[in-house]
């Protein structure tokens, strides 16, 4: 939390922010705390980079079966995966 406010609100905007679909009056102050807190600057940056590796398929492989498995373990998304 920062002097600014309640960081949990905040990240609830950034999604919207990056699709430019946050009014922009919620923006401007969603940037004006971005500019203070470094977590959220983190979350929003982070969100940006996993979206950008997203739409980057282009050469990746599929992760062998083990592997994938182990870490769909580790997420506790193993329900997710193949029976």
């Amino acid at each position: 939390m920062t002097e600014n406010g309640d960081c949990c609100d905040y990240c609830a905007m950034i999604s919207e922010f990056i699709d430019g679909e946050l009014p922009p009056d919620l923006c401007a102050l969603l940037e004006e705390h971005l500019a203070s807190c470094d977590n959220c600057t983190i979350v929003l940056n982070t969100m940006k980079k996993t979206i950008e590796l997203y739409r980057e398929d282009e050469g990746i492989e599929d992760l062998p079966e083990g592997v994938k498995r182990r870490l769909f373990t580790t997420l506790s998304l193993s329900d997710y995966l193949p029976k």
